[in-house]
């Protein structure tokens, strides 16, 4: 699944220039890669849309929390409200298990260092629950946090860019 996603990705930058879902599919096909892997990253790809879509929606209204009546079932993006500076987030059982502690680690790295706002660290999180993996790799990671900058149309910072593409290993440090 990953290799397609990074397929998306190079080829697609701008997620507003991805062709629709069974368009890509097609493509993807004709690219090469196996059925199975087309139709596992198409789903969580589809996954990755709705939630951008719905907090790019309720973030824009952002005055204040969404009714709890507005709330999907299942949709965690729905009663999004801007997080206090003093908030703490408390990573569940499940997640703690499924991410394992390099990728939980690394998720904090990105929020400290102020390149990965709480509402799409929300979507990071929720990505990689869908993804296969126990625990979900750090190079898997990476190209979710890739995939959900792509999905709001923005570009990492440089040097977080180079955090998330270069191999760390033989990285001497200054």
């Amino acid at each position: 699944m990953f290799e397609v996603l990074v397929y998306v990705y190079e080829n697609y930058w701008q997620g507003a220039a991805c062709p629709e879902i069974d368009r890509l599919g097609r493509k993807l096909m004709a690219a090469g890669f196996e059925p199975e892997e087309i139709q596992e990253a198409l789903v969580w790809l589809d996954g990755l849309n709705i939630a951008a879509k719905e907090t790019q929606t309720h973030l824009a209204k952002a005055s204040g929390p969404v009714p709890v009546d507005a709330a999907g079932p299942g949709n965690p993006f729905v009663c999004m409200q801007a997080q206090a500076s003093t908030s703490l987030r408390i990573y569940s059982v499940a997640e703690q298990e499924h991410l394992g502690a390099q990728s939980l680690g690394f998720v904090c790295f990105l929020e400290t260092s102020g390149v990965l706002p709480p509402h799409m660290r929300e979507i990071v999180l929720d990505r990689a629950m869908a993804a296969p993996g126990d625990p979900v790799s750090l190079d898997d990671l990476k190209i979710i946090v890739l995939m959900v900058y792509w999905s709001f149309g923005e570009e990492p910072d440089a040097l977080v860019l180079d955090e998330l593409c270069d191999e760390t290993e033989g990285r001497l440090a200054h």
